[in-house]
């Protein structure tokens, strides 16, 4: 009961200073939605959003500066309404804002969430995601996919269209192990955020669609992804089992044709029903180590639940 107990007031504690960006689209309201269910009372909450320059929106000669000053209230202004709405949501909860103005400041929305949450020291950036293009609605994948490569610390991706709820904490929590010192860190960084009725799975994914190799290297290949797997999940119920938790593990495959690694990570989460997927990353390129790269990002896109992408700082600071 007391390792329990412990479990418990351990949620949060992972992250304690979280940056919530927003603007005024339906998937701010689902990150918001989801950044109160998990750590409203549990961690500093900053709020922050961008007022684009209006000169990159209406190029326009320097004659219409009426114009352009008309249009960058009207921004600023919507800015402002977007921040009071997410104060609304917070009701009973103390936030911190911030609004960048780029018509001051310059740069790009990207340039701009990231520079904040580093002055910030948060250790948590929490964006909402859309699958779709709009001239405005900057948290989508042109803004969250560069803030989700460069940035220093963690990010909790919300889809707009999650299948899930986005007003409750997680409670089924799928990780993708791929062997790595970063995954296990993801690992252990998400066991704080569960409670003690949170149910756990973990997973490693052997690739065998491959058109650009033999039948007998494939097979060593995957003999060897086999092997790996195993040892990385024996690894990740062990580590649970310390923590007084257990998790469920599962060595999955891709098919031998038309499939990959992303698409079989998201067909387990919907399979088993998972409300929350933990990738962990460092930023680096490598062959052997998938959940890096462009294998994270589209398993980010393909994704229909919440994605924490967990970032290990030590594993930065040694490449830097």
């Amino acid at each position: 009961m007391a390792q329990a107990s412990s479990l418990e007031s351990a949620a949060g504690r992972a992250f304690q200073r979280v940056m919530l960006a927003v603007d005024d689209s339906e998937a701010t309201t689902r990150a918001a939605e989801y950044a109160k269910a998990q750590f409203a009372g549990r961690a500093t909450i900053r709020v922050v959003t961008v007022a684009q320059n209006p000169r990159t929106l209406i190029p326009l000669g320097s004659t219409a500066r009426d114009t352009l000053a008309c249009a960058r209230d009207e921004i600023v202004g919507d800015a402002r309404a977007a921040l009071a709405r997410i104060e609304t949501m917070f009701a009973g909860t103390q936030l911190e804002f911030g609004l960048i103005d780029l018509s001051i400041h310059r740069g790009n929305t990207a340039d701009a969430l990231l520079t904040a949450a580093s002055e910030w020291h948060a250790d948590l950036i929490v964006m909402g995601m859309r699958n779709h293009q709009g001239l405005l609605r900057w948290v989508e994948g042109t803004v969250s996919e560069p803030v989700a490569r460069r940035a220093s610390c963690s990010l909790l991706l919300v889809p707009e269209d999650s299948r899930v709820p986005t007003d409750n904490p997680a409670q089924r929590i799928v990780f993708a192990l791929d062997g790595s010192a970063c995954s296990i860190v993801a690992l252990r960084t998400g066991l704080q955020l569960t409670t003690p009725d949170s149910r756990l799975r973990a997973v490693f994914v052997v690739d065998r669609a491959s058109n650009v190799m033999d039948g007998d290297v494939i097979h060593v290949l995957e003999s060897a992804y086999l092997e790996e797997g195993c040892t990385a999940l024996d690894r990740a119920a062990r580590l649970c089992a310390e923590q007084g938790r257990y998790t469920e593990t599962a060595l999955l495959k891709t098919h031998k044709s038309h499939d990959d690694i992303p698409h079989a990570i998201v067909r387990d989460v919907q399979d088993w029903k998972g409300d929350l997927l933990v990738l962990g990353t460092h930023g680096r390129r490598g062959f052997e180590r998938w959940l890096v790269g462009s294998v994270a990002a589209r398993t980010v896109r393909l994704a229909d639940t919440p994605v924490l992408l967990v970032r290990d700082r030590g594993t930065m600071a040694a490449l830097a």
